[in-house]
């Protein structure tokens, strides 16, 4: 898992302990939090990461469902069927 250091939050366990809540939001919208004491890393939290399960479902809701266009150039419909949308 890579986590981009723009999405972390370095906080001591003094601070955590007194905005917990806060803390725990921005957990819960994708934040990644290091928690610290005498500048130490002692613990992390994060997002919770999605199931196993949910992502092979989506994956094979996803799958054929990809459209090919030979001639992506080539009007999708009749031009003729133009005059009938007027």
């Amino acid at each position: 898992m890579v986590v981009l250091e723009a999405h972390v939050i370095h906080v001591n366990v003094s601070a955590l302990r007194n905005k917990l809540r806060a803390y725990l939001a921005k957990a819960h919208h994708g934040n990644y939090i290091r928690v610290t004491c005498r500048g130490q890393v002692i613990a992390e939290l994060g997002p919770p990461s999605t199931p196993p399960d949910d992502a092979a479902a989506a994956r094979a809701r996803l799958r054929g469902s990809l459209v090919y266009f030979d001639d992506p150039c080539a009007p999708v419909i009749d031009p003729g069927a133009w005059d009938m949308e007027r």
